[in-house]
């Protein structure tokens, strides 16, 4: 981070945030590091809060989120979340594997969502706090039975939260199953540069390094075409205001109220974290650079935020209020063979890595 306040790695500070029906306690983590603040829940592994400085050093929390753990149990916006076990749609709720066809549990219609109902973001996760060098971070674990949500194969999962001394947030994932499955994990953060409940993010501009993105039918589920950008609305391999061309008349546009796509990354698959994104708030100079191994990202630009709960501050979320660059695999891979593979097999570890890096 340029303009960093001079900050030093701190010991996580554990709370609790909250209690479930059933009087389980949710606890929340507090981590400082690099000028980068961060707040995270054993409840589906949420971000709660990400706080950065502006250009002039004045802090705000760049995360769409909940202030109490009632509105995220009932919300449905997915703030912060934890997604699995597939990030995205899968048609119908079904997939064929090794010629067996696991029926999942659907929850968008006749379509699986982030891993269903009772998905990652739903569950509580066992967290714990490291300090390694110049590092501060939380691992995050949880085991999700075979057949959980329909999903075949008992997958352990661990989730890594690092914050660097130069003020990175860094997610690792890391899965393995005892039975061949799918696997799709992401973060469901909404980001506004300009602070949490501020406005629309319209006037943010972002660059994506994506000369391809995979169109939809009217369910959301992707034709299984791999369309080029050029001379579309989905053009942002220079950066660009993403509400200059929201409201084009194109039918993609108009089947997801604006962006919902995922956008094929030039990069493809990488060993190592590559940049593909940056996003930048103009008024405040915020700026968020993100780099993954992942093959894509989803972009969502917060069209169906509709005002309940209110957030953090108070104040509802409206449509465009937030948005999201989930990285991933591609939706409904599993029945897409000419998709990159999202199989996992015993004795293979599913690894993914993204890194967010800020600066003004």
């Amino acid at each position: 981070m340029s303009g960093v306040m001079g900050m030093e790695g701190r010991k996580p500070v554990k709370e609790v945030f909250g209690t479930l029906a059933d009087g389980t306690e949710v606890h929340r983590w507090s981590l400082e590091n690099g000028g980068t603040r961060l707040k995270v829940l054993s409840y589906g592994g949420v971000v709660q809060s990400l706080e950065i400085p502006d250009r002039d050093g004045r802090y705000a929390n760049v995360s769409l989120g909940y202030g109490d753990i009632e509105s995220y149990v009932s919300g449905s916006a997915f703030f912060g979340a934890t997604i699995g076990r597939y990030g995205n749609r899968i048609a119908g709720g079904r997939f064929t594997l090794d010629g067996v066809t696991h029926e999942l549990a659907v929850n968008e219609g006749a379509n699986t969502l982030h891993g269903g109902a009772a998905g990652f973001d739903t569950q509580l996760w066992d967290v714990e706090e490291f300090t390694s060098g110049s590092d501060v971070g939380l691992r995050l674990h949880r085991t999700s039975a075979d057949g959980e949500m329909g999903f075949p194969g008992t997958l352990v999962v661990r989730v890594t939260y690092t914050l660097t001394e130069h003020g990175d947030w860094r997610i690792d994932y890391a899965a393995t199953s005892d039975r061949a499955t799918v696997v799709n994990l992401t973060n469901h953060s909404y980001f506004n540069l300009a602070g949490e409940a501020s406005g629309s993010v319209h006037e943010h501009e972002l660059t994506l390094v994506a000369s391809r993105f995979t169109p939809t039918d009217d369910r959301l589920i992707p034709t299984g075409e791999l369309a080029d950008v050029a001379g579309t609305p989905f053009d942002f391999r220079e950066a660009k205001a993403i509400g200059r061309d929201i409201g084009a008349d194109h039918s993609q546009l108009v089947v997801a109220g604006g962006f919902d796509h995922n956008f094929v990354l030039d990069k493809g698959i990488t060993a190592h974290p590559e940049h593909f994104a940056t996003l930048r708030d103009p008024g405040s100079g915020r700026t968020m650079r993100i780099a993954t191994t992942e093959p894509g990202v989803q972009f969502y630009s917060g069209n169906f935020l509709d005002g309940g709960p209110a957030g953090t501050s108070g104040l509802p979320y409206r449509r465009g209020a937030g948005l999201c660059l989930e990285t991933q695999h591609f939706p409904d891979s599993p029945n897409r063979p000419a998709f990159p593979s999202t199989v996992l097999r015993p004795g293979e570890t599913y690894r993914s890595t993204t890194v967010h890096s800020f600066g003004h």
